[in-house]
């Protein structure tokens, strides 16, 4: 298992500095209406137009993705049912600032156009700073790059910690005891750990600060394989790294998960899974 950390010199000059993550939820009844408005326009015009976004990909879950999610509620996502589109951003080291102000003022600039579907419901929407990766292999395949390879499935699961833990306890734990158990030999090639940002407030999804969110992690796994038809389950990867997670977190006294769903790619150009969220 490598490491890679936020602060270590990039191999090709780019390196991932924060996300975007968008988790939305339309109104029953318009699930194909938002995918074309989301892929064809909005993907675009609201995000990777911008200078320092260079990778995007969405996602979606299906009934049968969402019956694995849980806790059924918590104070990061009150309704861990809704949320059946997930759009992930990445954005450039060092430039985080303008690609926050840029993102703000596009969105406003595309509502005073016409340009933003009112029918959807944002269950979860923020920037993370990135902080470091597990990677599976060795030389696998690094952050930069991971929304552009072909994952068939990815995991995000947010976490609290404990009052009484630290940033750094939670970290060995992590990088000591959980990932090195489960990640080498399974289908997790990928293992992001994130710290959530605060939107400014004149963020269109703008929440104010709860008192949590200092303590809130965001983790995401990619998988390389999933059983069965994609869409319909996320094993082997959902039981080897994420259905333990809580459990095991728990059980080591470093937090609780507020939110685990597994999510698989849209494909461009279809309404591929519309029909089965």
């Amino acid at each position: 298992m490598r490491i890679i950390r936020v602060d270590d010199e990039p191999a090709y000059g780019v390196a991932l500095g924060s996300i975007l993550v968008s988790l939305l939820e339309p109104e029953p009844g318009t699930e194909r209406e938002f995918n074309r408005w989301y892929e064809r326009d909005h993907f675009y015009a609201g995000c990777m137009t911008g200078e320092t976004f260079f990778s995007g990909r969405r996602f979606v879950a299906t009934r049968a993705l969402k019956a694995l999610r849980y806790p059924p509620s918590s104070a990061a996502v009150p309704d861990t049912s809704l949320g059946s589109f997930l759009a992930l951003y990445w954005m450039e080291r060092g430039h985080h600032a303008e690609a926050e102000a840029w993102a703000v003022e596009r969105v406003l600039w595309l509502g005073k156009h016409g340009r933003m579907m009112g029918s959807r419901k944002a269950v979860h929407a923020s920037f993370y700073a990135h902080r470091w990766a597990a990677c599976r292999d060795d030389d696998g395949v690094p952050p930069e790059v991971a929304l552009e390879h072909p994952f068939p499935a990815v995991a995000m699961v947010i976490s609290e910690w404990s009052e009484q833990t630290t940033r750094a306890e939670r970290d060995a734990w992590l990088l000591e005891e959980y990932l090195p158990k489960r990640l080498p030999g399974s289908v997790a090639a990928l293992c992001l750990s994130l710290d959530p940002l605060a939107l400014p407030e004149a963020s269109p999804v703008y929440v104010p600060p709860d008192p949590g969110a200092d303590r809130r992690s965001l983790e995401l796994f990619f998988f390389d394989s999933i059983e069965g038809r994609a869409g319909q389950t996320a094993d082997p990867g959902w039981t080897q790294l994420v259905a333990p997670f809580a459990e095991a977190q728990a059980s080591a006294g470093v937090g609780e998960v507020g939110f685990a769903a597994a999510f698989v790619p849209t494909l461009p150009g279809t309404d591929r899974f519309v029909d089965e969220v």
